[in-house]
């Protein structure tokens, strides 16, 4: 009985330990490809949001000397990274959705709803990207209440999400439409499927 222990233990560990008895872990490659040029700018965003609060905190409570101008500049930052982040979140169809509704109805309802849904989002992220842009014409050179810098530059940023986002949701919706559904009608995808 002893022996058979002894063996099943040792090929436990034949899985698990090195050829010199010790234990090894080794960690799968870091793929990086899988992030678009809207995730790493929406990173960006949120490094320089981080290093600004971390700048704020330091000079008013250590310094106790606030910088007037950290709290606006989080704000900016903050929707930067909202908005060119949403762009990345199209990419991947990560959006919240509502799929219960597809469960009870017909397969061929199911997929006009769904295509109805690409179509709305498109229109949708277009007519945002133009709407940003007349806004950015009346604002004209209109600053910043603290920082005398214009802000059609945290406009230009928001149109430049509600654009990639548009781009990014014509290319969900023709993926839908070569592989004949999409994750509204078949949520267990959602993991896999990316641009």
């Amino acid at each position: 009985m002893n022996s058979q222990t002894a063996v099943t233990h040792s090929a436990a560990d034949a899985k698990v330990l090195g050829a010199d008895d010790e234990f090894h872990v080794t960690d799968d490659p870091v793929d990086l490809t899988q992030y678009s040029f809207e995730s790493w700018i929406a990173f960006g965003f949120f490094w320089l949001l981080a290093l600004n609060i971390f700048y704020q905190f330091f000079t008013r409570y250590v310094l106790n000397d606030s910088a007037a101008w950290t709290e606006e500049i989080a704000r900016y930052l903050l929707i930067c990274v909202v908005f060119v982040g949403m762009a990345a979140a199209v990419r991947t169809n990560t959006h919240i959705h509502v799929d219960v509704f597809y469960r009870f109805m017909p397969a061929w309802f199911t997929r006009i709803l769904s295509t109805l849904v690409d179509i709305i989002r498109i229109v949708f992220f277009a007519v945002a990207t133009v709407l940003t842009w007349q806004m950015m014409q009346k604002m004209g050179s209109y600053k910043m209440t603290i920082i005398d810098l214009p802000m059609n530059l945290v406009y230009g940023v928001c149109m430049f999400g509600f654009a990639c986002a548009a781009v990014r949701s014509v290319q969900v919706a023709i993926r839908h439409w070569k592989q004949g559904y999409s994750v509204l009608e078949r949520p267990e995808t959602a993991i896999t499927e990316t641009i």
